[in-house]
């Protein structure tokens, strides 16, 4: 995995400035880089460290940048540049070829040729994966899965019966497709299941994160849009519908029912209460409480900054006084009130 810098830059539809004859075996950060790693400055406040770097080249934005450095490829996105270049430098992650003599398949199951599948991997009846996929060890695929081609499932992803996933998409291990909405209705002091008849649809070109649950539907499926990108340890409740490239980030949360549009971007730590609906193209800041649908697309926000503890100690105490202090406000207001209509009638 070793490339010239003429190659690279090639791949990315940029201009080398300095020597193109180089050769880059891995990528690396400005401040930490080899000779040989390639890095990129995509943020201006690191613009410092390119006088001091040791990498062998760099992506950057313009030539007056990359002559402040001896090798350089001027790209317009950097940052894309650099996520594009990723790819190339990807290590073998398994350590066998075709499908491990451990793994136990149904005589059922339609799996492609080219399928990798590691070892102690469970793989129920009618089940369809397509080819150029793989599947991690320990992995557990439920009766009815259908897998399109290309998908990655990392060690010990679960996906449960009749899941229907696209083509080149990723499951990081310990994510949970199609386990049980949390449906439950209230009987006497009790609670009688409501078994979760739906499924769960995903797109092509989605990312799943380590760790993160989504929720089979409870009559209609659960359904991720193409090229959505969930990061780790993040619940999707049953009936959530999300739309195309929308991204979330770790430790969200979203209730049951909750429609999200196309190109969001969910901070961490959200919550979002169920039944909702969410525009396309809002962002959402992180450790928002959002509690009612939003229709129209911008930035949203909810809580406190944070700020020095005494500091939010004395603003912690004063809400705890707002109702106190509207009502002391409504009254100087009557009284200031009553005072004028006397001034006035002088």
């Amino acid at each position: 995995m070793s490339y010239t810098l003429e190659q690279l830059a090639a791949k990315v539809q940029g201009v080398v400035k300095g020597d193109s004859s180089i050769v880059i075996h891995k990528l690396g950060t400005l401040e930490n880089a080899s000779n040989n790693e390639l890095s990129f400055l995509a943020n201006p406040k690191y613009q410092n460290q390119l006088a001091s770097t040791s990498s062998g080249a760099v992506l950057v934005k313009s030539e007056e940048l990359a002559q402040l450095v001896d090798n350089a490829i001027v790209v317009s996105n950097p940052y894309l540049a650099f996520a594009q270049l990723s790819h190339l430098f990807v290590p073998i992650t398994q350590g066998w070829k075709g499908i491990h003599q451990s793994v136990v398949v149904s005589l059922s199951a339609i799996i492609a040729d080219s399928v990798i599948i590691g070892p102690n991997v469970v793989i129920d009846d009618d089940v369809t994966i397509a080819e150029g996929c793989m599947v991690g060890a320990g992995c557990v695929i439920g009766r009815g899965v259908t897998v399109g081609k290309g998908t990655r499932l990392y060690p010990n992803t679960t996906i449960y019966h009749d899941v229907i996933i696209g083509e080149n998409c990723i499951f990081h291990s310990g994510s949970v497709i199609g386990a049980d909405g949390f449906g439950f209705a209230p009987n006497n002091g009790s609670w009688e299941k409501i078994d979760q008849l739906g499924s769960v649809v995903i797109g092509d070109r989605v990312e799943v994160g380590a760790s993160t649950t989504i929720d089979r539907g409870a009559i209609e499926n659960t359904r991720i849009g193409h090229g959505v990108k969930i990061d780790n340890q993040v619940q999707i409740a049953h009936n959530v519908v999300i739309g195309d490239n929308t991204a979330i980030a770790a430790s969200t949360a979203i209730a049951g029912s909750t429609k999200i549009g196309d190109f969001c971007t969910i901070s961490g730590g959200v919550c979002i209460a169920g039944h909702l609906l969410i525009t396309d193209r809002v962002h959402i800041t992180g450790m928002s409480m959002i509690s009612n649908s939003i229709d129209q697309e911008g930035s949203y926000s909810s809580g406190m900054g944070m700020e020095p503890t005494t500091k939010w100690r004395r603003t912690v105490a004063r809400v705890r006084r707002i109702d106190e202090m509207a009502k002391q406000f409504s009254q100087l207001k009557k009284q200031v009130n009553k005072f004028l209509e006397k001034v006035d009638n002088k």
